[in-house]
């Protein structure tokens, strides 16, 4: 039986179970690559760019120009939850509180989702025939937040300069662009002109108190992206990452990527199931699980962006 559950009896609370704040659900499942798997470990297949041959003469020999193949794997993940509620408790209760059960589960398994999805875009992905080839996330695909030559919070210049990075490496401009931001993000651009200005933002940012899109990208809030604790060295001038640069604290690592740069994969959607546990003195059991895997499928279809909390 959950020990949490006598907090929502009648002579305490009220009769509605309320929920607490919390990410309901995942809000980046939508904005990746998504695909259905059928085994523990799946595939997806890359082809790269190849160059054509000028023809220098009449009837000359076709040429034969090898297109360069490449894959990803992706390993599948199984999540579960599962929580007890006793007979006598839901006596005690004004409402059944099986169906606020099953919401949390989905919203937790919901988060577990896009937990998955932030680790792998900066983790380390696997390639080769057999995806034995651990490809790790190139310190040339990250960047830092800079203003007046130290390590800030996200600004216009960084994102200027991520903008540049998405058309430096040729990305499809037809592909959204996505940024995976928190709150203290949201904050710092809340306090830049030209993302507040309506000569800039159309959006205006602060009649809505939020940012929503911005020189191209589509801004996702979460609140469950990574901290790297160890110090980061950085051009001071132009925020890229640097060597011989300056050592930043801890930052926060946010998320910049065009929206087939990142891969979910489903093996087997959310499945919930309710029913009674005769081993428990026949206690409903609320029970949901999920089998998922996620992959960076492009080094250059994904950015981190270092900035100052």
């Amino acid at each position: 039986m959950s020990n949490q559950i006598s907090d929502a009896f009648v002579k305490q609370y009220s009769a509605n179970v309320f929920h607490l704040s919390q990410q309901q659900g995942s809000r980046l499942q939508d904005k990746v690559r998504k695909e259905s798997q059928k085994s523990k470990a799946q595939f997806f297949d890359r082809i790269g760019a190849v160059a054509a041959q000028k023809k220098v003469s009449r009837h000359s020999d076709t040429p034969q120009l090898d297109t360069p193949h490449s894959r990803r794997m992706v390993s599948l993940v199984d999540y579960e939850w599962a929580d007890l509620i006793d007979d006598a408790d839901k006596i005690k209760m004004l409402n059944d509180p099986t169906s606020d059960y099953a919401l949390a589960a989905m919203w937790a398994l919901g988060r577990s989702k896009d937990d998955e999805i932030i680790e792998k875009a900066h983790g380390t992905a696997y390639s080769g025939e057999e995806g034995t080839t651990a490809v790790t996330f190139p310190t040339s695909q990250s960047i830092a937040a800079v203003a007046s030559s130290a390590l800030s919070n996200l600004n216009v210049g960084a994102l200027r300069l991520a903008k540049k990075y998405f058309g430096d490496n040729d990305v499809d401009e037809s592909v959204p662009l996505h940024a995976a931001v928190t709150s203290s993000q949201i904050y710092a651009m809340l306090g830049e002109d030209k993302i507040t200005s309506a000569d800039y933002n159309t959006i205006r940012a602060l009649v809505a108190g939020d940012v929503d899109s911005f020189m191209g990208f589509k801004f996702v809030r979460t609140q469950r992206l990574l901290v790297d604790t160890a110090a980061i060295k950085y051009n001071t001038a132009t925020g890229v990452y640097d060597a011989g640069g300056t050592s930043g604290l801890a930052s926060r690592d946010c998320i910049f990527w065009a929206q087939d740069g990142l891969l979910l994969s489903t093996a087997q959607e959310v499945k919930g199931r309710i029913s009674e546990r005769d081993d428990k003195s026949y206690s409903t059991q609320v029970y949901a699980c999920m089998g998922i895997g996620s992959t960076r499928m492009e080094e250059v279809k994904v950015l981190k962006v270092s900035c100052k909390e």
